[in-house]
């Protein structure tokens, strides 16, 4: 449920999960059934969108129809109650465009990416959701335990083995993402591979037995040379390529002495809050950073702002 809070894209999700009444089939069952049910239509990553008077909106089908589509609870997801109808989803495969076929003249399959800044911030949510649930269900379809194939449960939420009857459940791979500060100045970096004049805030996953902190000083330390002397903590982003939490960070550093460790990043740069702004509303000549979508560019925002 939606919080009061600063909200990152895709953060937001306004369904009620329903966590304790999805492990129950006959439920799913029963919402699947029922006329007021919706699903969300999935195609290879790619959400159903139709034109809406404020801009695309999500093509919500009959949850019976989506249960047709499915072929059984395999590629079926119960994602939540929009006050008391169920919402699902289906998740499509192969190379011929459903909307070429059962689904012709309700819309077009959108890549999320793209469409994140024009769909609601709420529907924007849902259809990440929905994206990031298939992508775990196509990499886990076999029991790490024993290797057999497993089974899906709880709507969708859980897999089990029948073999060895261990249970398996969504994987979210957690990442700090931090805006490394000195005095009155912010750091940025750029990868070889971005295009020219690109710069973000650095990145790293969060390793196992590693606390946020510390996983955040690593990375500066790593990739930058600089040493942090105290972090805080802004805000997240759940970010479905394929299933990453992004934990964005405020650090500040004990010098501006920055060093680019040329396998991460070929270049570091300092900029002043007024080059920050001048970055945000995309003046600063020959120099850009990530789009609204992004964390990094609502870290820099946000730091810019401060007094």
């Amino acid at each position: 449920m939606p919080l009061k809070s600063f909200l990152n894209t895709f953060a937001g999700n306004p369904l009620d999960r329903a966590s304790d009444r999805r492990v129950d089939p006959a439920w799913i069952a029963a919402k699947l059934a029922a006329r007021d049910s919706r699903a969300l239509a999935v195609w290879n990553g790619r959400p159903l969108l139709e034109p809406g008077p404020d801009g695309p909106q999500v093509a919500y089908l009959p949850a019976g129809m989506a249960e047709e589509l499915s072929g059984g609870p395999e590629r079926l997801l119960f994602l939540g109650l929009w006050k008391d109808a169920a919402i699902f989803a289906v998740d499509l495969e192969g190379t011929a465009d459903p909307t070429e076929g059962p689904l012709a003249g309700m819309g077009a399959f959108e890549d999320l990416r793209g469409a994140a800044l024009t769909l609601s911030p709420h529907e924007a949510a849902i259809a990440a959701t929905a994206k990031q649930m298939f992508e775990w269900r196509r990499r886990h379809r076999h029991c790490a335990g024993c290797g057999e194939p497993s089974e899906v449960a709880d709507g969708g939420w859980k897999r089990k083995c029948p073999a060895c009857e261990t249970e398996h459940f969504p994987r979210t791979d957690p990442v700090v993402i931090m805006l490394a500060v000195h005095q009155d100045r912010c750091m940025l970096g750029r990868q070889e591979a971005w295009r020219a004049g690109l710069f973000s805030a650095l990145a790293g996953f969060l390793e196992p037995g590693e606390s946020i902190e510390e996983a955040c000083a690593r990375e500066l330390f790593e990739e930058a040379a600089l040493e942090a002397v105290s972090v805080r903590y802004h805000s997240t982003q759940p970010w479905p390529w394929p299933s990453s939490l992004m934990i964005g960070l405020i650090a500040e550093v004990a010098n501006d002495q920055a060093a680019p460790d040329q396998t991460e990043l070929a270049e570091v740069r300092w900029f002043t809050k007024a080059q920050a702004r001048a970055l945000i509303a995309g003046t600063l000549a020959g120099t850009s950073i990530p789009g609204p979508m992004a964390i990094a560019h609502q870290l820099l925002k946000s730091w810019s702002q401060e007094d």
